[in-house]
């Protein structure tokens, strides 16, 4: 079997990695070695928090929501609110009724009512 020298190959490789580490401290920008091992890492962050990103938004969202909920009838709470708007029928996503709550609160006054009129 013909031996292979990689050559440009090799050069690529290594381009395209300290390309990514670029901006990292110390070695980790200039060692090949130890910045492949910077690299795999923050990119297998990234992939993670890329998720997590979902599920913070979500959490964020809920507290807003039942925050504007509470604001507006303080014995009213986000889970009868929702189970209101359910029976109610209306198709809003926690994103636009949080939206709503912090822009418009004359309209979100307006459908905690009609999940309040939805559940009585």
């Amino acid at each position: 079997m013909p031996r292979v020298k990689r050559g440009s190959k090799r050069v690529q490789k290594r381009k395209k990695i300290l390309k990514l580490a670029k901006g990292y401290y110390g070695g980790k920008s200039k060692n090949h070695r130890i910045a492949k091992q910077a690299v795999d890492r923050s990119l297998a962050y990234a992939y993670r928090d890329r998720k997590q990103k979902k599920r913070h938004f979500r959490g964020l969202w809920i507290l807003r929501i039942n925050a504007a909920v509470r604001e507006i009838d303080s014995t009213f709470s986000y889970s009868r609110f929702m189970a209101g708007l359910k029976k109610a029928g209306t198709e809003l996503d926690r994103k636009v009724l949080a939206d709503l709550a912090v822009a418009d609160s004359a309209a979100f006054g307006r459908l905690v009512e009609l999940a309040r009129e939805a559940l009585a």
